[in-house]
C-alpha cells in the first residue's frame, strides 16, 4: 500500500496559517501588540497539539476518535483564547465578539478537517489503483483484519483468503499450496501470513516469492487468544517480543515527566497548605483526642515495595487499624477525624510520600499489606495495578470505587479502573482526575467516611 508523508506537515501548517490569520485580522489590538501575543497563540497550539497527540501519522483512527481529539483541542484552545484577553487586561473586545471570532476560527479547521480526508480519497482514486490483497490461513483473528482492509481509508481490495481446512466462505481461495502461484497470476499487492495456520517451510517460500516478485508480506503472529489494546511490539535486537500491558509510563520521559510534576505539585501544597494546617491540626487534635498527630501505616507500592504511608490521625488507637478498613458509622472516627475524612483532608500527609517518591499524586489507591495478601489471591489481576507508584487519588476513586470495600464487585472494579489508567496515562489524563478529586470533595462523597 503506496504510503503519503505531507498530510501532517501540510495540517500544521495550515492551522498555524489560520489561527495567525484570522487573529491578526479580526483581534488586532492583542495580536500586534508585539511579540507575546504572536509567541503565545502558535506556543500554545503547539502545546496542546502535542499533549494530546492532535497530529498522528496512524491511519487506523476512526471518524469517533478524530471528533473527539478536534473536541479536545477546540476545548483547551478555547480556554488558552479567552485567558490571553485576560492576562493582555484587553476590554476592546466584547465577550461575544471574542466567542464568534473563536467560532469562525474552529469552522476553518473542521472545514480543513473535512476537506483532507475529501482531497485524500480523490488523490487515492486518481493517483493509484488499490492494493490487492489476500490472507495466507484462517483464525479468529481475519475477522479484525477485514474491518482494516475494507476501510477506505486504508486502500486495500481484499480478495480473499488461502486456508488448508475448506470453507464455505465465498472469500475462500483454495488451499495454502495453491496461494503461490495465485500471487503472480493475479498480481496480487500484498500478502498477510496468519502465523498459526502456516508451517515454517510454508512461511520460507512465501518470504521467498516477495522477495523475487516485489510482493509485500506481512506476518500476524499467533496470539494464542490473548490479544490486547494495550499490547505492543518491542524490537530486541532482531527478535520481536510482545509487550502484553504496555504503558506510557514505562517510557523514560513519561515518568521523568510524571515524577516532576509529582515534586512540582507536592512541594506546592506542602508549602503552601500543610506548612499552616500541620500545626492547626496538631492544637484542634489536643482537644479532641489522644493520640499522635500523624497515623502511619505499612502499606504496598510500585512492585509491592513496602513503606510507610502518612495520613493526619482522624481515629483513636485500637488494635484493629491494621487490619479493618474505615466503615460507615465506624465509633473508631473522632469528631475532628470525621470532618477530615469527609473532606479528604486527612490525606494531605502522603504530599510527603510523594515528596519521597514512594507515592505519586495520581495512582492506585495503596491498601494495607493484609488486603493485598487477600487479594492478590482472589481477585484476578489484582497485581497488575502494582506496576505503578501508588497515588493520593486515582480514578477509580473519582468513579466512585474508594473508601469501604462493601462486595467483591468494589475491588474487581477498583483494580478494573487501576489497569485501564495504567494503560492509558497521560499528564491530561492526571489533570483530569485532580480535577474530578477536588469537584468531589466540594459535591460531597457517599464513600467518604
Amino acid at each position: 500500500m503506496k504510503k503519503t508523508y505531507f498530510g501532517i506537515p501540510l495540517s500544521l501548517i495550515f492551522h498555524i496559517l489560520a489561527i495567525n490569520t484570522t487573529l491578526f485580522y479580526l483581534t488586532p489590538e492583542t495580536y500586534r501588540t508585539g511579540l507575546f501575543g504572536v509567541v503565545y497563540y502558535n506556543l500554545v497550539w503547539l502545546a496542546i497539539t502535542h499533549l494530546i497527540r492532535f497530529y498522528t501519522s496512524s491511519k487506523n483512527s476512526s471518524f469517533a476518535l478524530a471528533g473527539i481529539n478536534y473536541l479536545k483541542v477546540f476545548l483547551l484552545y478555547g480556554l488558552a483564547f479567552f485567558a490571553s484577553f485576560i492576562f493582555l487586561g484587553s476590554n476592546v473586545y466584547s465577550p461575544l465578539y471574542l466567542f464568534g471570532v473563536y467560532a469562525f476560527l474552529c469552522l476553518q479547521l473542521i472545514f480543513y478537517g473535512f476537506f483532507c480526508k475529501w482531497a485524500r480519497g480523490v488523490y487515492r482514486s486518481k493517483a493509484y489503483s488499490r492494493s490487492k490483497v489476500v490472507v495466507v490461513g484462517w483464525d479468529k483473528n481475519l475477522k479484525k483484519v477485514r474491518r482494516i482492509f475494507d476501510s477506505p481509508e486504508h486502500n486495500f481490495e481484499y480478495i480473499g483468503f488461502f486456508d488448508n481446512k475448506n470453507s464455505k466462505s465465498p472469500t475462500y481461495l483454495g488451499p495454502i499450496e495453491n496461494c503461490y502461484q495465485y500471487i503472480f497470476d493475479n498480481d496480487i499487492s500484498e500478502v498477510f501470513c496468519i502465523a498459526s495456520r502456516l508451517s515454517k517451510d510454508e512461511i520460507t517460500n512465501l518470504m521467498h516469492i516477495a522477495d523475487i516478485s516485489f510482493k509485500r508480506i506481512k506476518i500476524i503472529p499467533d496470539n494464542k487468544e490473548f490479544f490486547s489494546r494495550a499490547m505492543s511490539i518491542e524490537l530486541y535486537g532482531s527478535v520481536p517480543v510482545l509487550n502484553l500491558r504496555a504503558s506510557q509510563l514505562e517510557l523514560e520521559y513519561a515518568n521523568m515527566v510524571k515524577r516532576g510534576f509529582d515534586i512540582a505539585f507536592s512541594s506546592l501544597v506542602i508549602l503552601g497548605v500543610l506548612s499552616w494546617l500541620i500545626p492547626l491540626i496538631y492544637i484542634l487534635q489536643k482537644f479532641d483526642s489522644e493520640g499522635p498527630l500523624f497515623f502511619k501505616q505499612k502499606r504496598d507500592g510500585v512492585n509491592k515495595n513496602s513503606f510507610l504511608c502518612y495520613k493526619f490521625r482522624s481515629m483513636t488507637s485500637s488494635k484493629e487499624c491494621d487490619t479493618k478498613m474505615a466503615t460507615k458509622n465506624d465509633m473508631r472516627v473522632t469528631r475532628l477525624g470525621n470532618i477530615l475524612r469527609k473532606t479528604s483532608i486527612d490525606e494531605l500527609p502522603q504530599f510527603f510520600n510523594v515528596l519521597k517518591g514512594d507515592m505519586s499524586v495520581v495512582g492506585p489507591r495503596p491498601h494495607m499489606q493484609l488486603h493485598t495478601e487477600q487479594f492478590e489471591k482472589s481477585i484476578d489481576k489484582y497485581l497488575v495495578r502494582h506496576f505503578l507508584k501508588p497515588g493520593i487519588t486515582g480514578l477509580a476513586q473519582v468513579k466512585g470505587y474508594r473508601g469501604e470495600i462493601v462486595d467483591k464487585w468494589d475491588i474487581v472494579n477498583r483494580v478494573r479502573f487501576d489497569i485501564f489508567y495504567m494503560e492509558k496515562w497521560s499528564l491530561e489524563l492526571d489533570f483530569f482526575i485532580i480535577y474530578l478529586t477536588v469537584y468531589n470533595i466540594f459535591r460531597g462523597e457517599k464513600k467518604a467516611y
